[in-house]
């Protein structure tokens, strides 16, 4: 006696419970394939247009940033807002050959002039606690006016580092992103200021 009326049973004819079996896992490797293919363009599609971790190669930035430490950086809001002082950018572009973390020192109109071994901003001396040695031209000719759509950037650690005052202002296209977020070491983890 079949368990259902008209005498069909739950199984079609011909079609074993193996191959039923099979579908399902098909189906399902086919639904993982899927998640992990969006997951990884996801992945690389926010590395290479939104965030990316860089790390610090050399001495430049000193004593802000050291050689090993890893940051976040933030390639999106450039898109939305300009460059200002302060900021710690990643420069990718004809500017040098390697990539280089610098600090924003002047934007597009600022007049900048060394005085005493300090960075004079449209003819007003800097405080700048993250500097590092004395603020020198290294044969820059003064006073220097930063062309629109540039910034002017130097290394913290100023007797050390090849920056604008060497090669000239880096063009706003040049910028990758803006360092943002220490992450390592441990012992300095957080935000950049």
């Amino acid at each position: 006696m079949h368990p259902f009326p008209g005498g069909r049973s739950d199984r079609s004819p011909g079609r074993p419970a193996a191959a039923g079996k099979r579908s399902r896992w098909r189906k399902e490797l086919k639904e993982w394939a899927l998640t992990l293919g969006v997951a990884v363009a996801a992945s690389l599609l926010i590395q290479n247009y939104a965030v990316a971790q860089t790390v610090v190669r050399n001495v430049s930035m000193q004593d802000t940033l050291v050689a090993g430490q890893r940051l976040i950086e933030d390639k999106l809001s450039y898109r939305f807002v300009e460059p200002k002082r302060g900021d710690i950018v990643i420069i990718n572009g004809p500017e040098s050959e390697l990539r280089l973390v610098k600090r924003v020192v002047a934007v597009a109109g600022d007049t900048i002039e060394i005085k005493d071994g300090r960075l004079v901003l449209n003819g007003i001396p800097q405080q700048e606690p993250y500097a590092k040695g004395r603020t020198l031209p290294l044969g820059m000719e003064l006073p220097y006016t930063v062309p629109e759509g540039h910034v002017f950037v130097m290394g913290d650690n100023r007797e050390h580092s090849m920056d604008s005052r060497e090669f000239g202002p880096v063009a706003l296209s040049s910028l990758e992103g803006r360092a943002v977020f220490r992450l390592w070491p441990l012992s300095q983890f957080g935000a950049l200021d």
